[in-house]
């Protein structure tokens, strides 16, 4: 499984000049720059354009940089491919998923174009966005469809609309979609994110949303306001207890190594592997929120 952590992936209007130039100063861990959705029709080009030039000229430091295209079996989504691969944009993320072919075909695509400018071919990883009944319903298929897929989103919109119903504060209607989701991505070992909450004046119902995201096991979420950043690196940040506890499970399985002991145990209980990986993953979410060093 890619490791890289995901916790915030803001998403970066295509046709916003400003955002895209000043998109580096945000904490996110990942930039979304979007051809699709949030750019109509008349400024396509322009859009696309606008993204290639700041991908080959900015410099966006070490945050991965994802570009959701239009529909890659459109001659718009064809042009972004050839586009944002040229640009070298690290994630290629799919609208609208619904079958394993959508995504089998764009890693076609994506194949050619990296053997044409000489790229070496698996350089461009993608992500499939699931926003219909359909793609939930072959999520499992979806996630597994391809090497290059490093993850899986819910598109929260566009799929209640496909149930003909609508979202709710405490967001019942998707929690089959999200345990779907999750359950594939998981099965696949690769990552999960959740949907954007777009009422970005209400910071109590994103955190509470966040901490349900978290408890379920989303890698992170999808965002669309700088001001969301924090939040959800604040609730995906261990605190010093769980800190403390799996520093201390580290150090009994060094403990137990230098001693050559097979059986490891803190606190006269016995540490098997599950415990060990929260541990690992404890301990990473804490470096990343430089809550703890290195060593």
């Amino acid at each position: 499984m890619d490791e890289r952590l995901r916790r915030t992936m803001m998403f970066i209007p295509g046709n916003n000049p400003g955002m895209i130039k000043d998109a580096y100063i945000y904490n996110c861990d990942s930039l979304m720059f979007d051809l699709e959705d949030s750019v109509s029709v008349t400024e396509k080009d322009a859009a696309r354009s606008l993204v290639y030039h700041a991908l080959r000229t900015v410099d966006y430091g070490d945050k991965e940089i994802v570009v959701r295209i239009n529909n890659p079996e459109s001659p718009i989504g064809k042009a972004d491919l050839e586009a944002m691969i040229r640009a070298h944009a690290h994630v290629i993320r799919l609208p609208k998923t619904e079958t394993a072919h959508d995504v089998e075909y764009c890693d076609q695509e994506i194949t050619r174009i990296e053997k044409e400018i000489g790229m070496a071919e698996g350089t461009t990883h993608m992500m499939a966005a699931i926003e219909s009944a359909e793609g939930v319903l072959n999520a499992r298929d979806i996630a597994k469809a391809s090497k290059r897929l490093i993850g899986i989103a819910l598109g929260a919109e566009d799929y209640v609309t496909d149930l003909k119903t609508n979202r709710s504060p405490e967001g019942i209607e998707l929690l089959f979609a999200r345990c779907m989701i999750l359950q594939a991505a998981r099965a696949a070992g690769i990552a999960a994110l959740d949907t954007v909450y777009s009422d970005v004046n209400n910071e109590e119902g994103f955190r509470e949303e966040v901490k349900l995201i978290k408890q379920l096991g989303f890698d992170g979420k999808s965002i669309i306001n700088p001001r969301q950043i924090a939040p959800v690196i604040e609730i995906y940040t261990p605190t010093q207890k769980e800190i403390d506890k799996s520093l201390a499970i580290m150090a009994a399985i060094e403990e137990a190594h230098k001693k050559g002991s097979g059986v490891i145990a803190l606190n006269g209980k016995m540490i098997d592997r599950p415990v060990v990986l929260r541990a690992e993953r404890v301990l990473k979410l804490a470096r990343a929120a430089r809550v703890l060093e290195d060593n």
